[in-house]
């Protein structure tokens, strides 16, 4: 029996000429990512196990993006980006993105493969849950915690098992209502936060295989919404000409056995999904967006991971041009470089950064996570007590965007935009 390209990816990484679910492997690693929040405490982790002059194991392989906390007054987040300034210097790592500085790029998840530091068939952990993006380009990534993040900096090795697939095949044509942020809701809808518990989910299919890399990621972002150990995507000529374009680094790219066994196999018609949104307070409470055209919303936001990318800010132009946004309406690019695209692309000869202007938006925020984990009380865009919010975030726990009270919508920014509009969660096909 064959392997799937999880299998696969992993096997090389441990050196094996076969595994399968259930096996235990130490795995080399190609890339370990941390940020602001949990970089701290996996730097802590290191000294204390290695040693305090101990040396991470390969310099280049360690990535690390200070994203969630930057642009505030807080002194505690400013205390975490100056731990990991020192920790840099002392080990003269080349990738460090810093704040208040021409290097500084915003979100993780967005930054990483854009820098070109996500290549196919590569392992990669990060101290964020939501390291399963990468999966997009056909890359094994996944989230760990600060303990393993530790070891993995002195050793660049972790110990891990590996996971059963679930193998999701959306197949036809993506209709022009329907973004990759209706797919996976739809599919954590039907399996429930907790149906790929600690599972490799594969996409493929005719539709996945239209989708743009960036639509890819949002697919691969939300694999942990179903308790996903990690999302993947086999590579394809439009990955080769991403990561090309962005790395320089030579890298082998592992497909699946056509005949490798796994857990479970669900099909989807592309052209019979719908524009949807997740209700609070758990992504897998999927409901059609044309029915609940009754919930009256007190603001939109568009930006993180999931949907600040320039893929989203397009979709939700075609929505907003030469309309009028009725509620408070953030924008947050994930990036620089998704911020110089909104100045950069226009549609019918006006910037994106105008559409948004026109439409009444609230001033584009510099890039970062911004309200998509809450934030200290001066984060941009953070919600307020009983608001309602829709949101292209990936989480909406009561809190996770502020205050405990706020009831947060999850939905494309196509839906998003709409729903700016009407003031109420509304069915983007309306307005296309």
């Amino acid at each position: 029996m064959g392997m799937t390209i999880t299998e696969k990816i992993l096997a090389k990484a441990a050196g094996k000429a076969c595994l399968g679910p259930g096996d235990n492997v130490w795995v080399k690693v190609d890339i370990l990512l941390t940020h602001d929040v949990c970089g701290p405490g996996t730097i802590g982790v290191f000294h204390r196990e290695f040693g305090a002059n101990a040396r991470v194991w390969n310099p280049s392989g360690v990535v690390i993006i200070p994203d969630h906390y930057i642009f505030t007054a807080d002194q505690k987040a400013h205390r975490n980006v100056d731990t990991l300034r020192s920790f840099v210097k002392q080990q003269g790592l080349p990738y460090f993105y810093d704040p208040g500085t021409r290097t500084y790029k915003g979100v993780c998840h967005v930054a990483l493969p854009e820098e070109g530091h996500v290549r196919p068939g590569e392992v990669i952990f990060g101290t964020d849950s939501h390291t399963c993006t990468h999966g997009a380009l056909g890359a094994f990534a996944t989230g760990i915690g600060n303990t393993d993040a530790g070891f993995i900096l002195g050793t660049g090795k972790l110990l891990i098992k590996v996971p059963k697939t679930l193998r999701f095949r959306i197949e036809g044509t993506i209709p022009e209502y329907l973004m990759a942020k209706d797919i996976i809701l739809r599919i954590i809808g039907d399996i429930g936060f907790d149906g790929a518990s600690y599972c490799a989910m594969e996409f493929t299919g005719e539709a996945i295989r239209r989708l743009s890399i960036e639509e890819r990621m949002t697919i691969c972002n939300m694999a942990i919404e179903a308790g996903g150990k990690n999302g993947i995507i086999e590579p394809d000529d439009k990955t080769f000409a991403y990561v090309q374009q962005r790395s320089r680094k030579p890298f082998e790219a592992i497909y699946g056995d056509g005949n490798s066994r796994v857990e479970s196999e669900r099909v989807y018609d592309a052209a019979t999904l719908e524009p949807c949104v997740a209700e609070p307070h758990v992504p897998s409470n999927y409901a059609t967006a044309r029915s609940r055209r009754e919930v009256k919303l007190d603001r939109a936001y568009i930006g993180s991971c999931t949907g600040g990318k320039l893929t989203d800010f397009l979709a939700a132009a075609r929505i907003l041009r030469g309309r009028k946004v009725t509620i408070p309406t953030f924008l947050v690019p994930a990036t620089t470089e998704v911020a110089e695209g909104l100045i950069r692309e226009e549609i019918h000869g006006k910037s994106l950064v105008q559409i948004f202007a026109d439409a009444g938006c609230e001033d584009i925020a510099p890039p970062s996570c911004a309200a998509c984990l809450g934030g200290p009380e001066d984060t941009y865009g953070r919600t307020r007590s009983n608001e309602a919010v829709i949101s292209t975030t990936n989480r909406n726990f009561p809190g996770r965007m502020g205050s405990k009270q706020s009831r947060i919508y999850l939905a494309s920014p196509l839906t998003v935009a709409a729903s700016a509009v009407a003031g109420h969660i509304e069915d983007p096909r309306d307005y296309l």
